[in-house]
Order: structure tokens, then C-alpha cells, then sequence
């Protein structure tokens, strides 16, 4: 009888343990996972800044480079392609959904350097404050999208990688936690661009 009480006691701390470790791992890529959405909406909030600045130099553009129209159009239709594309925390998880918003977000940059370059035509326009002060934001705003993407990144690998390291691994799939996408460099952008006077 006493050895059936010992049996009993082992296998009730061994399922304790079981059932206290698989809370903790599930805990730990709850927080990751967390972790995740919040550098992903620090990603979003530096492309509303992009998207809020942009009307500004267009406008600032438009009064100087009339004859531009073009190019401040491409501005402006790309602006609202990307502002139309929202990327929830849930669909994170569909690679396809991110591949969309990355192509609209990199339609976005490439208008905004044929815009940038067209300014280099007007001589007048580089030296107005306000569109000094708007290029500079807008400079500093693509510096910030930078640093938000990596940091995305960084906390995408963190939770992948613990949800695919054994035993967590068996906890994550019990639990339904499903791997986040990274935010990929735009197709070639390995190749330096060429610039041109």
C-alpha cells in the first residue's frame, strides 16, 4: 500500500511539472508573439508618418515643378495604394498578405526617389525652408521604417525560433501559435542604384 502511495505521489508531481512547464512555454511565446505585434504596429506607425508627410511635399513640390505632374501623380496614387493596405497582427501569419503590402510599401519608396530626383532640377525649390524641413522629415521618417524593420525582424526570429525548438515545438502546435513572415528587402535592391546629372 505504501509503495502504491509513492507511485501515486511520483506520477502526480511528474504531471504537475509537465502541466507548470508547458504554462511557462506557452507564457513565454504568448509574450514573443506579443512581442511581434508590437514592433509590427512601431512598422505601421512609421509608414503613417511617411504617408502623412507626403501630401506636404507634394504640395510644397507642386508650386515650383508645375510641369512635373507625372511624377507627383505616381507620388500620390502610390501614397494611396500603400495607405489602403492595412497588415493586422493576424495576418502576419499569411506570407502572401505581407508580400502585398511590401510591394505596395516599396511602390511608395520608388515614387518617392523619381520624386526626389526630379527635384534636383529646381534649383529654387532645394533652397525653400519648407521643403528643406519636409525632405529632412521625410529622410528621418525612411530611417525610422529602417530601424522599425529590423527591429520587427529581430523579434520575428526570437518567436520563430522558440516556436520551433524542441519541446516548445510541441506545445506551439498544441496551442495553434503559427510562424510570423519577415519583412523582405523589395526585388532588386541588391543592386546598387545609379544616379545620374
Amino acid at each position: 500500500m505504501r509503495a502504491g502511495l509513492v507511485a501515486l505521489a511520483v506520477v502526480v508531481v511528474l504531471v504537475v511539472g509537465v502541466v507548470v512547464w508547458a504554462i511557462g512555454v506557452q507564457n513565454r511565446l504568448v509574450g514573443l508573439e506579443q512581442d511581434v505585434n508590437e514592433k509590427w504596429a512601431q512598422v505601421q506607425n512609421v509608414y503613417q508618418r511617411r504617408a502623412d508627410l507626403i501630401p506636404n511635399l507634394v504640395e510644397t513640390v507642386k508650386g515650383f515643378a508645375a510641369q512635373e505632374r507625372t511624377v507627383l501623380t505616381e507620388v500620390t496614387q502610390a501614397r494611396a495604394s500603400a495607405s489602403s493596405i492595412k497588415l493586422t497582427p493576424e495576418a502576419l501569419n499569411d506570407p502572401q498578405a505581407m508580400a502585398k503590402f511590401q510591394a505596395a510599401q516599396n511602390q511608395l519608396s520608388g515614387a518617392l526617389s523619381r520624386l526626389l530626383v526630379t527635384v534636383e532640377r529646381y534649383p529654387e525649390l532645394k533652397s525653400n525652408q519648407n521643403f528643406l524641413t519636409l525632405q529632412s522629415q521625410l529622410e528621418g521618417t525612411e530611417n525610422r521604417i529602417t530601424v522599425e524593420r529590423q527591429r520587427y525582424n529581430t523579434a520575428v526570429r526570437d518567436y520563430n525560433t522558440r516556436l520551433r525548438t524542441f519541446p516548445a515545438s510541441v506545445v506551439a502546435g498544441m496551442m495553434g501559435f503559427k510562424p510570423k513572415a519577415f519583412f523582405e528587402a523589395a526585388p532588386g535592391s541588391e543592386t546598387a542604384p545609379k544616379v545620374k546629372f
